[in-house]
């Protein structure tokens, strides 16, 4: 009788635990109330986090918890979001997704614009571009696609020039004429604003130059065109692209109301790209 009472409890133990490995992440709804759906977004802290607390109280009309988990290093993103750490992130332009996707064969998808970040050169020394040494150090992203875009950028502000054709895999050896010997100084994207006091001069993505507490549109000496062409998109999996939670995850990031908020805030250090 022992023996069978063991046995009857090991397996209402047993069904105890498959069923609770078994709930879903969304909550059933009770007395007739919405279901609520989470979705767990990886991004860096500006602009992107802000961005998306704008958001947040949109969609959780919508049924939606969105909850935001903070990286400081960008590179950690599209692998967490391959692993299913995360569900989207919010962080990249489409030319360092596509380069992600080939470096690493992968296939995240983007489903949305958001914005762009022009990106500007800073320095504390140096109130031009012309005004830079014969010899002057300038730091740029170490990463491919943000190193070239930082090239890019040198070559309109008219301090250097690139071959034909270089385009977004622009390295050093990429340029064909710099009349200042500038010396080119590749570093992790996020160290570049604290490398402006041994530096002459450096490159930085907008986010990075806004956490630093620097404003882009009065602190950098030369700043990238507002049409370019790296709108920072939302990113998924692609077997995650049609669902109705990410749908309207985008439809938020594409509202009226986080234009108004990139306008007031940002006020030209980021530009609505829808």
């Amino acid at each position: 009788m022992k023996r069978l009472f063991a046995l009857i409890f090991c397996f209402a133990l047993l069904f105890g635990l498959a069923a609770g490995c078994g709930q879903r992440e969304t909550e059933e709804p009770e007395n007739g109330a919405t279901a609520t759906t989470k979705l767990v977004v990886g991004a860096t802290a500006k602009p992107h986090a802000e961005i998306l607390e704008v958001i947040k109280p949109m969609l959780k009309e919508q049924g939606i918890e969105l909850e935001i988990r903070e990286f400081t290093d960008y590179v950690l993103l599209n692998p967490a979001l391959e692993d299913g750490q995360i569900d989207a992130n919010f962080f990249q332009h489409i030319p360092y997704l596509e380069d992600y996707n080939k470096e690493n064969n992968a296939d995240l998808v983007w489903t949305v614009k958001v914005h762009n970040e022009p990106m500007g050169v800073y320095s504390k020394k140096y109130q031009k571009v012309e005004d830079f040494p014969n010899g002057a150090t300038v730091g740029i992203p170490n990463d491919t696609t943000n190193g070239g875009r930082a090239l890019m950028v040198l070559e309109r502000s008219g301090i250097i020039k690139l071959r034909e054709g270089a385009g977004l895999t622009a390295t050093e050896k990429d340029i064909v004429d710099n009349p200042k010997n500038l010396k080119i100084q590749m570093m992790d994207a996020a160290m570049l604003p604290r490398a402006l006091d041994d530096l002459d001069a450096c490159v930085i993505n907008s986010n990075y130059a806004l956490e630093a507490g620097l404003n882009p549109v009065k602190d950098s000496i030369f700043m990238e065109p507002k049409d370019s062409p790296f709108a920072n998109v939302l990113v998924v999996r692609p077997e995650d692209k049609d669902k109705e939670a990410i749908k309207k995850l985008g439809e938020a990031l594409q509202s009226p109301q986080v234009k108004q908020f990139l306008e007031e805030k940002y006020q030209g250090s980021c530009v609505p790209a829808f």
